[in-house]
């Protein structure tokens, strides 16, 4: 099984610490975010696919050929275009009816929680936040399916959101994308229309660390030292 990670972002809200260094390299515990990123992946995963794109050169040269026993394949993504964009660059990677992870290369996830994601075709782990509007919102059926999933809307209509981590199959791949006001393609907005056809379980996060400013690495930094 592959995990896709995206890691081509300018990490802008993390400035100045983003000048020299790609955000998934800032460290955290003395080792960079990336590492603690893919240590939580399950057993099952034995393969990486790494997006990169701004100083992703230095990812490249930090994970190499082969990282935590898993060898790595990377696709540069030389436009911020979105996480649709970006994991469609790595679909000639993915067999037909193959399962995949996505995960963001600047969130770190609870091993169990995806663990619990492999018992299900696709699923997605979702958590409920103070202010849902800069994420896809979620709405669920009674047992715990999606029902509907809004990138960054005006009016969310619950505090439930993806948290970047999916576990999805090469039938995303059949859904066009539509561009989003800001000019980016987000994979929400294609797991929306597949959602009508391929049923998609929402894993409740058993842990979910943000690391998007300075302030977020000084909190994670505590946070994983208590634990």
């Amino acid at each position: 099984m592959k995990a896709i990670i995206l890691a081509a972002g300018e990490g802008r809200r993390m400035r100045p610490l983003t000048e020299a260094t790609p955000k998934p390299l800032l460290r955290i515990q003395d080792k960079p975010l990336i590492e603690h990123i893919i240590e939580k992946l399950p057993h099952e995963v034995n393969e990486l696919i790494i997006v990169i794109g701004y100083l992703g050169h230095m990812i490249q040269d930090y994970c190499g050929e082969n990282f935590l026993s898993r060898p790595v394949t990377y696709v540069e993504q030389s436009a911020p275009l979105g996480t649709y964009h970006a994991i469609s660059l790595a679909k000639d990677s993915i067999k037909e009816g193959e399962r995949f992870f996505v995960l963001n290369g600047d969130d770190i996830h609870d091993q169990e929680g995806l663990k619990e994601c492999l018992n299900y075709p696709r699923s997605i782990i979702v958590s409920e936040v103070e202010d849902p509007k800069p994420f896809g919102v979620v709405e669920l059926n009674e047992n715990g399916f999606l029902i509907d999933i809004i990138e960054k809307p005006e009016f969310p209509k619950t505090n439930l959101v993806n948290t970047g981590a999916t576990l999805l199959d090469s039938n995303i791949f059949k859904y066009p994308a539509e561009q989003h006001p800001n000019g980016e393609f987000y994979l929400p907005t294609v797991i929306h229309k597949m959602l009508k056809d391929y049923p998609v379980k929402a894993v409740h996060s058993t842990g979910w660390l943000t690391v998007a400013t300075p302030e977020d690495l000084v909190r994670v930094e505590q946070i994983l030292a208590n634990a």
